[in-house]
């Protein structure tokens, strides 16, 4: 059958993820944490071990729940058949209750929140809601978004329209740029998304890229390093959501520069770019606290 626009509040089955220190680490080494300063300001990511430094996890290490956890269907297998190929991650936000512990268990349960007709393809939208095993509290909420090529044109309704977020016309008030690494995919593949678009070049061919592309959470997770050092003194305990629309491929080996800037107390909006200029994440928004 093809997507099913009645699937919206169709909620997925209780699934868990646990976790370790050694998790959190590979995460942090994955989105570049540690890369320009072994020893600096973020080993407290990286390491579980310096002497005078307690391990602490980054916001965006919340996102694998959506690769990782396993024991039942998640709310994606209520809306049809489609071909996963034609499928590319379009939004991604993280909505942070308290600050995620080094080691845990979380049970998560996830609902198709939106089902849009957009004349060449479909989107699908929805929220998982994360709760910590140990103490039954919430953890984290992810809302995601995904487009799916030649499922749409079945009538529906096209979505929300106008974009948020959107970035004033002016230079930003913050400017960080980090550089990925050649092999930043293998790195970060180790994470939980094995996606061959990421590793092997026969796949990439046939999307029509020069060479296999860096996973956009992998995007999402060095932005995320940098506003957390921006604007909340690299202090998980202030970070409290993240959302963004990906927009652009990017390549291992180029560089990423976020641009931010502030808002209302406690909020600001940021771009993605990558070394030619291109924008390869938008419309983003932070708070923190």
């Amino acid at each position: 059958m093809p997507i099913n626009p009645d699937a919206v509040g169709a909620r997925g089955e209780a699934r868990t993820w646990a976790w370790e220190s050694r998790d959190a680490l590979l995460y942090a080494l994955g989105v570049g944490a540690g890369m320009e300063d072994p020893v600096g300001a973020e080993l407290e990511f990286t390491t579980e071990n310096t002497m005078g430094v307690d391990q602490k996890v980054l916001p965006t290490f919340c996102v694998l729940a959506g690769f990782n956890a396993s024991g039942g269907k998640g709310a994606m297998s209520n809306i049809g058949t489609f071909d996963p190929r034609m499928l590319v991650h379009g939004e991604q936000g993280i909505i942070l209750h308290r600050p995620i512990p080094v080691a845990g268990e979380i049970s998560l349960v996830d609902e198709v929140t939106g089902i849009y007709d957009k004349g060449k393809g479909a989107v699908i939208a929805t929220r998982a809601e994360a709760t910590l095993v140990s103490d039954g509290q919430p953890l984290f909420d992810l809302t995601s978004s995904v487009f799916i090529t030649g499922e749409g044109g079945f009538g529906g309704d096209r979505g929300p329209s106008g974009k948020a977020n959107e970035a004033p016309d002016r230079a930003p008030d913050i400017s960080v740029t980090y550089q990925t690494r050649e092999d930043q995919a293998l790195l970060y593949r180790l994470s939980g998304d094995r996606n061959p678009l990421h590793s092997d070049k026969q796949f990439s061919d046939v999307g029509g890229f020069p060479r296999p592309i860096l996973h956009g959470l992998c995007t999402y997770g060095f932005t995320g390093r940098a506003l957390l050092a921006a604007l909340c003194a690299n202090d998980p305990a202030r970070f409290r959501t993240m959302e963004g629309r990906f927009t652009s491929p990017v390549l291992p080996g180029e560089a990423l520069t976020i641009r931010i800037w502030n808002g209302d107390p406690g909020t600001a909006i940021f771009q993605t770019v990558a070394g030619d200029g291109r924008v390869v994440l938008n419309n983003g928004g932070v708070t923190f606290g």
